[in-house]
C-alpha cells in the first residue's frame, strides 16, 4: 500500500490521485451542491447541506455578503495550501484578508439604486513560504488568479435563475 504524504494538512497523494482521475474523466471534477435555507425569524436563516447547518443573518452571526468574502478567504486558503503543497512547500502561515463595498439602497426598496451586490472587491494574500523560489510564488498567485472557484464565480457574469413559488 503506497504511504500517503501529507504537507500542510493535505493528503497529497489523495489530491494527486484525484487530479489524475480528474484529468482522465472530466465528470469526476462536476459538483452541483444543493443548499436550503429556512427562515428562523427577523433576519436570520439557517442554510443545510447534507449533514451540515450554519444559521445566517442576525446577532451573532455573519450576515450573506460577509459570507461571500469568507467564501473567497476560504477558496484562496485551501487552493495556495493545497498547490504549496503538490509543490512541496511547506507553509508557516497564511492568510487572508478581504474587503468589499456594496450599498442598501436596493435590498431596502429604493428604485433609484443602481444595485445592491459588490462593486468592488479587493484581497490580499500574505504567506510566509520558508525556501519558496520566486518562480514557485508567481505560481501560487498565479492559480489564485486562474484556478479559485470563488474568486472565479465573482469575477464573471454568471446566470442565475429564480423561480419564485409562493401561495397566498
Amino acid at each position: 500500500m503506497e504511504q500517503s504524504t501529507e504537507v500542510n494538512g493535505v493528503n497529497v497523494s489523495r489530491m494527486l490521485e484525484m487530479k489524475r482521475l480528474c484529468g482522465e474523466d472530466p465528470d469526476r471534477a462536476d459538483h452541483r451542491p444543493t443548499m436550503v435555507g429556512q427562515w428562523i425569524g427577523g433576519s436570520r436563516s439557517r442554510v443545510e447541506f447534507k449533514d451540515k447547518a450554519l444559521n445566517v443573518g442576525g446577532p451573532g452571526n455573519f450576515d450573506a455578503m460577509q459570507l461571500v468574502l469568507a467564501a473567497l478567504a476560504a477558496c484562496d486558503i485551501d487552493l495556495v495550501a493545497v498547490h504549496a503543497a503538490f509543490l512541496g512547500l511547506t507553509i508557516e502561515s497564511l492568510s487572508v484578508e478581504v474587503s468589499g463595498h456594496f450599498n442598501l439602497r436596493a435590498y431596502l426598496g429604493l428604485e433609484t439604486a443602481s444595485g445592491s451586490g459588490y462593486d468592488a472587491i479587493d484581497y490580499t494574500i500574505r504567506a510566509s513560504i520558508p525556501g519558496a523560489e520566486p518562480e514557485q510564488l508567481a505560481y501560487l498567485r498565479e492559480r489564485c488568479e486562474r484556478s479559485s472557484p470563488v474568486g472565479d464565480t465573482l469575477a464573471r457574469a454568471i446566470p442565475v435563475n429564480l423561480h419564485f413559488l409562493a401561495n397566498s
